[in-house]
Order: C-alpha cells, then structure tokens, then sequence
C-alpha cells in the first residue's frame, strides 16, 4: 500500500493536478478571506470555508477523474492486479494520496485564523472546528469521486460525472424543499430513492437478486410503516435529506458546534464509497 501510496502521491506533482487543486482553494479562500474579513469586518473564518464549499463542485472533479479512469485508459490496471496485495490496499494507497492532496491547502489555512487575529478578535475555537469539518467534507467528497473514477475509463466522462453528483449532493436540500410536505408525496419520494438504490445495487454487484431484494424489502418497510403510521410520513422526506445531506452538514460546525455524528457520518461515507469501489475494481479483476 505504502508504494502505491508515494506512486499516486508523485504523479500528482509531477503533473498538473496536485498543483492546480491546491492553487484552485487557496486563490479562493484568498478571495473570500478578503471579501469577508478584510472589506466587510467579519472576524469569522468560518464564513469563508462555508462560502467556499461551492468551489468543491469544480476542484473535486479535477482531483479525482485520473485516479482509477486514467489507469483503465492507459491498461495499467491490468499491472495492479497482478500485484501480490488486494484491491482494497490499492483502493486505500490511492485515497491517502488524495487526502494529502486535500490537507496541503487546509494547512495553509490553519495560519488565517492567527493573520485575522492581528486586525480583531477570531473565535479560534469556531475557526479550527470548522476547518476540520472542512476537511472532513472534502475527504468525503473525495472519496465519493474516487468511486465515480472507477466506474469509466474515459476521464472525461469521470469528471461529468462526479461534476453532476457534487451538484446534485450541494443543491440536495433545496431540491427536496420541491416536493410537498404531505405523507403521500414523501411516501413517493421515498419509494423512487428506495428505487435509486436498488439500480445502484445492481450497477455496483453486478447481482441482480441482490438488486431485486433490496428494491423489495425496502419498499416492503416503506409501505408497512405507512399503513401503520402515516402520519408520520408528513414532511419526512425533506428530514431524511437534510439529514442525509453532505453539504448540510458542514454547516454545523460554521455555527459554533463540533458536531460528532457529523464526523462520523462524513467517516461513513468514506468507508462505503471505498468498499464500493474495491468491489468495482474486484469485478473488473476477475472479469
């Protein structure tokens, strides 16, 4: 894992990529620093990282559409599965040399709090567990990226693809503010999300009865609790996804809290988009 590990790690500096994310977030918070702390007065750090969660929806695809894509592309993945170690060590290399991609510009921005300082007073507290929950996104989207990277060969289609998920995942919220409040409408809403991912199911395993019981058993659950408790369903579509949200739950730690279901919700991502994409490169291996 370790090779693996400084292989990934040095392609991305000897190429453009480590370079032009890293540039990409600082020239940003740069930006946002002065707009929110220098003009307008703000001593709140925190706003600038929440601000610049949008730049995520164009960084992490630049970051992560070469990480598996490029190999299938370039037949070098044929190399990592002849290697004496599983995929998940490969899986794993691959993600801890984005994740200190990722760090290289969150520790730049652990001196901006201590800058501020000097102009006012910054709640460092608030600052520095927001810049954790910051990173923790970014980890997370990541990961979700890295996933998406090792569904195609094509990078192209890698970075549409996980341009269209960051959307998806930053406008979430809104998006489900569209649909009515009433039991009937977050009924479903959920029986077509239950849908969702069950076809996800089957794109992932490859199984079509792993598909077909998870379809079943979940809309099973769905309308067993409706007919017992349908009042309950009332508005209970726009909860689950503002408790599902990734972006949303950032926002926790810009208010002042250091909120560890968060982090352990964001860790939860990590490990499910890794262990989908080591089952990905697992059925490629042994197709």
């Amino acid at each position: 894992m370790t090779a693996i590990y400084q292989r990934e790690l040095r392609s991305y500096f000897h190429g453009m990529t480590g370079y032009v994310f890293i540039a990409f977030l600082l020239l940003f918070s740069g930006i946002y620093t002065m707009f929110y702390n220098l003009s307008s007065g703000y001593p709140n750090f925190e706003y600038v990282l929440q601000a610049m969660t949008i730049i995520f929806l164009i960084a992490i695809p630049i970051l992560t559409m070469r990480v598996i894509a490029e190999e299938r592309r370039q037949k070098t993945d044929q190399l990592l599965y002849t290697l004496p170690v599983g995929m998940t060590r490969v899986v794993l290399g691959k993600y801890l040399a984005m994740v200190t991609v990722v760090a290289v510009p969150c520790v730049v921005m652990i001196f901006y709090p201590l800058l501020l300082s000097t102009f006012g007073t910054v709640s460092f507290t608030t600052a520095y567990g927001a810049l954790v929950g910051f990173f923790l996104l970014s980890a997370a989207l990541s990961a979700i990226g890295l996933l998406i990277s090792s569904l195609t060969e094509n990078q192209a289609v890698a970075a549409g693809l996980c341009f269209g998920v960051m959307l998806l995942l930053y406008f979430m919220s809104s998006l489900s503010s569209f649909v009515p409040s009433s039991a009937g409408a977050s009924l479903g809403a959920l029986l077509v999300t239950v849908l969702v991912i069950a076809i996800l199911v089957r794109v992932f395993t490859r199984s079509a009865p792993a598909a077909i019981i998870t379809g079943l058993v979940g809309e099973g659950i769905l309308f067993v609790t409706y007919l017992t408790a349908s009042d309950s369903f009332s508005g209970l579509f726009g909860r689950v996804v503002d408790g599902l949200s990734v972006f949303a739950r950032f926002d926790t730690f810009v208010d002042g809290m250091f909120d560890w279901t968060a982090v352990i919700y964001y860790l939860s991502i990590i490990a499910v988009a890794l262990f989908l994409a080591v089952q990905s490169m697992e059925k490629r291996r042994w197709s």
